[in-house]
């Protein structure tokens, strides 16, 4: 039998060597530096960083458990729950509103206490119809493993491989409570630590049926608002994590396999958060450049179908523009989408591409303030 971390005589006492980590200081330098920057910026532009942040931490943290969520829905969702007016909302399913409504409810009320009625909401708006792919599963309250231990496996069947077994289900109501008591405690730990170690604690009980990364995830967000004060949120570990999705997984299982001495664990999240923070900049400068082209289009006329498509220009639209493309966009037919990619031709807007015939295609032209 493996000696799982939670089978040891001293769980779950955590502890790590504080040498052997990179310098809080430096973390929590790069995280205030980040904030205070956002604060700088005028209302609008930090309203737009903050639906861009969530929008890809919703994604991505689906995207390392190998669902794929449409952003547009996503962002449409955040926008419609946050108040805020960007034009072309879209009907998200089930399963977008879910996961948006875990994610907004772990940062932005992320001073309220953790509790097992908050974790049986989180987990049952993750699967609202009770199913994990074909899989019916237990939604709202603890596995039960009926049918067979809690483990994480990979490979074909008939010759998967174990990465983890969970504690057993038994066990549950006391492993939980513990961890909770410890999460709402006051203790002298740094919050950044504690978001570290709650995200390895919580995935490693592996309470539910299915769902416990994503859950681990946004404790540990939760954790990281809490450690800046701050519900909006600029920088996305979902996203980081998701790049680094091998070593993630890899640094998971070896630290559940080892001692209570999770320095690794630590020192990895730590490196993580740095590297969510230090990528936000790209973030706030995609953020910035299209405020100022929306400003410097102070003058120009447009209708909604101009700033719905041009703001997914703006927001990163994948290949080239297009009459169809256009027309997909707004709901349009193509003799409307032509007119209107031809007006903003003309007021400088839009150039045409080199190509013509059927390939023709056109980008956004450089606007000056």
């Amino acid at each position: 039998m493996s000696a799982y971390i939670h089978r040891l005589a001293d769980w779950p006492q955590f502890r790590w060597n504080q040498a052997g980590i990179t310098p809080l200081s430096a973390v929590r330098h790069k995280q205030g530096r980040l904030m205070g920057r956002m604060e700088a910026l005028g209302f609008e532009v930090k309203e737009e960083a903050v639906l861009r942040t969530l929008t890809e931490d919703v994604v991505k943290t689906s995207e390392i458990e190998g669902e794929t969520l449409d952003a547009e829905h996503v962002r449409s969702s955040l926008a419609r729950r946050l108040g805020l007016d960007i034009g072309g909302l879209q009907v998200a399913d089930r399963s977008v509103e879910g996961v948006v409504e875990m994610t907004l409810d772990a940062t932005r009320s992320y001073d309220q206490p953790l509790t097992e009625e908050r974790l049986f909401s989180w987990h049952a708006a993750l699967f609202p119809t009770a199913r994990s792919g074909m899989h019916r599963i237990t939604v709202g309250s603890w596995r039960d493993d009926r049918t067979a231990p809690m483990q994480v496996v990979s490979g074909p069947v008939g010759r998967e491989r174990v990465h983890f077994e969970a504690p057993a289900a038994a066990r549950l109501p006391e492993e939980i409570r513990a961890f909770l008591a410890w999460f709402n405690g006051t203790d002298a730990l740094d919050l950044v630590l504690k978001a570290a170690q709650a995200h390895l604690w919580f995935v490693t009980i592996h309470p539910f049926d299915d769902g416990n990364g994503r859950i681990a995830r946004a404790i540990s967000d939760m954790a990281l608002a809490r450690s800046e004060e701050s519900s909006q949120r600029f920088y996305s570990m979902s996203a980081q994590i998701r790049q680094e999705r091998s070593a993630y997984y890899s640094m998971l299982e070896r630290t559940q396999q080892g001692t209570m001495d999770v320095t690794p664990w630590i020192e990895w999240f730590l490196g993580c958060l740095t590297r969510a923070i230090e990528g936000a900049n790209a973030t706030l400068a995609s953020v910035t450049a299209k405020a100022r082209f929306w400003d410097g289009l102070g003058h120009v006329s447009l209708n909604d179908r101009h700033r719905l498509v041009l703001n997914r220009l703006l927001d990163g639209f994948e290949g080239t523009l297009t009459t169809s493309k256009w027309a997909a966009l707004a709901k349009c037919s193509q003799d409307t989408a032509l007119r209107d990619i031809l007006e903003l031709v003309v007021r400088g807007v839009l150039v045409r591409n080199p190509e013509g015939g059927r390939s023709t295609s056109y980008s956004l032209a450089k606007v000056e303030r």
